[in-house]
């Protein structure tokens, strides 16, 4: 079962950092808080002791990987890759579903939305301190959508609501009318301008 997706250059770095562990040492990949907002990933040493009958084993050329029943369905889709630039290396892990697990294509309508706006339109919105809620959506195919954070009050907020997420809503969801907005706009010190 292929969950994570591991770069060649990753796993050359997880086998170098792993040639200097004891014997039998493997890696670990984690979501702390998975399914919210502040869901976290992270990676670390799997020693042979620590490894649980319900974990998901992943097989790689030169090492396992381990993941946590609970942490696995978040971490669908992931991938950590190893860079080496001017300013140094760094390791990088993106999982898309750690706030949110991913729904299947036949879930319900508001299901879908819900993790495209988890999932795609929040991290954008999260650069200016804002959020979109899906509070729900009309029998006439209507999303409601209640803004937060930095975007209540943002004199930009029409432009964000029609250019940016209903576009892309309505390109990945053909069946719907459109996105209106139920926040009541009110410029304070957490706007974004």
């Amino acid at each position: 079962m292929s969950i994570v997706t591991i770069t060649e250059s990753a796993q050359t770095h997880f086998k170098k950092l792993l040639e200097k562990q004891p014997e039998n040492t493997q890696i670990r990949i984690f979501v702390i808080n998975p399914g919210t907002p502040s869901a976290e990933c992270g990676v670390s040493y799997c020693p042979p002791d620590s490894v649980e009958e319900k974990d998901v084993k992943q097989v790689f050329a030169d090492f396992s990987v381990y993941i946590d029943e609970i942490s696995a369905p978040f971490l669908e889709e992931a991938l950590i890759d190893f860079t080496i630039d001017d300013l140094g290396s760094q390791l990088t892990l993106k999982a898309p579903n750690s706030k949110m697990r991913k729904v299947a294509d036949d879930a319900p309508l508001i299901e879908r939305v819900q993790y495209v706006l988890q999932s795609k339109i929040n991290p954008q919105l999260a650069g200016h301190g804002g959020y979109v809620s899906l509070v729900e959506i009309t029998d006439d195919h209507f999303v409601i959508l209640q803004f937060g954070g930095g975007c209540n009050g943002c004199s930009m907020i029409d432009v964000t609501l029609k250019e940016g997420i209903e576009k892309e809503l309505m390109a990945e969801f053909p069946e719907l009318a459109g996105v209106k907005d139920l926040t009541e706009h009110q410029r304070g010190e957490h706007s974004y301008y």
